[in-house]
């Protein structure tokens, strides 16, 4: 039981939970003044047009962007378990989401945010304060977390020693160092009321260790009013540190640093990566790309002594990184060779081609191997880069955004019912209409990833259709039918799946009822998007005889299957005889021959190809039975020949013959009259004339 608890109280350390408070108040709308070029069109400006004016962003929008990109790498590395909370504060505590699992994500964050706002300028700023924010922080660490009700349920009468650490970083605007000490005081306050409780409470835990990160965050070109502090303990519960930080990239870079050193992170800068030049398609460069990750994967290469961590990263001389070079990628991502280890990384710079290019790359079932920087010597191989299981953004969204852009509208345009036209509103109608089933990952679709579907998915967000534009839709459905009907392959995601997959009827399944609603998210629009979906529905209702020739397919596929999985389970040496073999493949003969009759009925299949027609049991080429087991290889020989022997026409002769003997010549013996029972001839013809004539 000691083991026990010690393994709870580490894994719930102060990185379980992480609390932001980002102030709100009036003051956060206040330029960071760090000027970002608006205007990059220069070179081609046309004379006597004045350039754009840079713009800068708030204090406000820098916090956000920064704690979002602390909250990216974080749930990049550790999906699970590692769990944020976000408050808004200004005249009032603006809780955003959840310990649970399901508010843990970027897009939970940032459409809460976007309810938010940003902070008005002309609101009293006597009604705001940042510690609303903090004393809601308090309260939330106090709340028990999923993986904590867990741990204690487990535990039963020792739930005490699970313990409840957190960390709360307060992003504000402070006016001075007393003003942080009065931030501090309050934090303190607040634990040891409501630790109190907590302790008479079954629905709260005592806070046992809480890190107070508070950074100041000031425009840029002014002097501090915030001198910067190290961790200092203000009591056996409260630990407090202090970052003075101007805003934009500077802050943006702090939040950076913090992240690796509250989740234990390291750094990998892998160089000489070689990218094609978007301007010289012939030509191609080498690109760095640092990656963040937990600093395990640099226990052996650092034991070892052959560490190359000399170089700073891009973040400055805050942090140093690992750098190692790019090898020749492989094409198999399976066992390339057997690893200490696997961690998930993050690349710094997400945004950036270089880091979208290598995680394109690894995302596409490609292994890239990683050797230590040597001026001479072997290559020495330390680490590789693969994915597993990964999801990767579907659309390209530079089209996306060139499609719904907003452009000049010059002149004035008139609904149907005579009112003016607000190009606004149409931009903002029109992007409604292109998202109204628009899936952001390749493991989630199937027509996206079909270039037969292109044509209706295409025309089907149009607001209105022409007779051509569902003609074309028609097309594609029928086009569908008929891959259907010849059982091609479709791109089903198998990400994160074992085995084969789903069978084919079901991948088809599957595509119909994704391409029905897309469809239906699209049939109100006009009269001609319903028929369309009338098309649609007519060719999915498929008549009892196709239905049930799929059944007897799915029933033949899961006997195969059955049967291969027999064989891996048994071996050979438990394999059925011969007899109970022929007796199922002539079984699953029948059921062919049965199944193309059905096909052959119906009006709209084609005709099946030739078949041999089946034979009897005694009919069958005579095998040699085996007297003890049979092996793998007989099996699947016989087995093999059996189908191929199938698919001919089979020679008339043998159909014909008696113990597979054919007399040759019957026809001119019974032109010339022989007689089979007396074994002569009835008369003595020439029989080089006859052949002759």
């Amino acid at each position: 039981m000691f083991i026990l608890s010690q393994i709870k109280m580490k894994i719930f350390s102060e990185s379980h939970k992480t609390v932001f408070v980002v102030d709100h108040c009036p003051y956060m709308a206040e330029s960071c003044r760090q000027h970002v070029e608006f205007d990059m069109l220069v070179k081609n400006r046309t004379q006597g047009i004045i350039p754009l004016a840079p713009i800068s962003k708030s204090l406000w929008t820098c916090s956000v962007e920064s704690s979002m990109e602390y909250c990216r790498i974080m749930y990049d590395i550790f999906p699970f378990k590692k769990l944020v909370n976000f408050i808004v504060s200004d005249s009032g505590a603006h809780v955003l989401n959840s310990w649970t699992q399901e508010d843990q994500n970027l897009q939970e964050l940032m459409a809460a945010l976007a309810t938010v706002g940003p902070p008005n300028p002309r609101a009293d700023p006597e009604c705001c304060s940042i510690l609303h924010g903090l004393v809601a922080a308090v309260e939330t660490l106090c709340k028990i977390t999923e993986y904590q009700h867990e741990a204690r349920t487990l535990l039963m009468e020792n739930a005490e020693r699970v313990g409840n650490r957190g960390r709360i970083i307060c992003i504000t605007n402070a006016k001075s160092d007393s003003h942080v000490r009065m931030l501090e005081d309050c934090v303190q306050e607040t634990i040891h009321e409501h630790n109190k409780l907590a302790a008479n409470s079954d629905h709260l835990m005592q806070i046992q260790k809480c890190e107070l990160v508070l950074i100041h965050t000031y425009p840029v070109g002014e002097d501090s009013l915030v001198s910067d502090r190290p961790k200092k303990e203000l009591s056996p519960v409260l630990t407090s540190e202090v970052h003075s930080v101007r805003a934009g990239r500077h802050l943006a870079t702090k939040l950076n640093v913090l992240v690796q050193q509250h989740f234990d992170l390291a750094s990998t800068t892998i160089t000489n990566i070689p990218m094609k030049e978007e301007q010289h398609a012939n030509t191609s460069a080498n690109y760095d790309v640092e990656l963040l990750h937990h600093k395990d994967a640099h226990v052996d290469f650092l034991r070892s002594g052959d560490s190359h961590s000399g170089s700073s990263s891009r973040e400055g001389p805050f942090k140093e990184t690992v750098t190692l070079k790019w090898c020749t990628p492989r094409t198999n991502s399976i066992e390339l060779h057997y690893c200490t280890g696997a961690y998930r990384i993050s690349p710094v710079d997400v945004n950036s081609r270089p880091s979208s290019c290598l995680t394109n790359f690894l995302l596409n079932g490609r292994s890239v191997l990683l050797e230590q920087p040597r001026k001479s010597g072997s290559k020495v191989i330390s680490h590789m880069l693969s994915s597993h299981g990964g999801e990767i953004f579907l659309h390209d969204f530079g089209e996306f955004m060139r499609e719904n852009r907003l452009t000049p509208f010059l002149d004035p345009r008139y609904k149907i019912d005579a009112s003016l036209e607000i190009p606004l509103e149409r931009a903002k109608d029109q992007l409604e209409k292109h998202t109204r089933y628009w899936p952001m990952i390749i493991s989630q679709t199937t027509i996206f990833n079909m270039q037969a579907v292109v044509p209706l998915a295409s025309v089907i967000v149009k607001e209105s259709l022409t007779e051509e534009d569902v003609l074309n839709c028609q097309k594609t459905i029928y086009n569908l039918v008929d891959m259907e009907r010849k059982n091609d392959p479709l791109p089903i995601s198998t990400v994160g799946t074992r085995g084969k997959g789903p069978k084919r009827d079901e991948q088809y399944r599957i595509m119909w009822n994704e391409l029905e609603t897309l469809v239906r998210a699209h049939v109100s629009n006009s009269e001609k998007h319903q028929r369309v979906l009338e098309c649609l529905m007519a060719c999915r209702s498929k008549p009892p005889e196709e239905e049930e020739r799929k059944k007897r397919g799915r029933k033949r596929e899961d006997r195969e299957d059955k049967s291969e999985q027999a064989v891996k389970e048994h071996g050979p040496e438990k394999t059925r005889p011969d007899s109970e073999r022929l007796k199922g493949i002539l079984e699953r003969g029948k059921e062919e021959l049965a199944e193309a009759e059905v096909i052959k009925d119906s009006p709209d299949s084609p005709e099946p190809p030739n078949k041999k027609p089946l034979v009897e049991m005694d009919e069958t080429p005579h095998m040699e039975k085996s007297k003890g087991p049979v092996s793998l290889l007989s099996l699947w020989s016989n087995r093999i020949n059996t189908a191929n022997s199938r698919k001919h026409q089979e020679f008339a002769g043998r159909l014909n013959s008696v113990n597979n003997r054919a007399e040759l010549y019957q026809h001119l013996k019974e032109e010339n009259g022989f007689d089979g029972d007396n074994r002569k001839w009835k008369s003595q013809p020439s029989v080089k004339s006859d052949l002759r004539n």
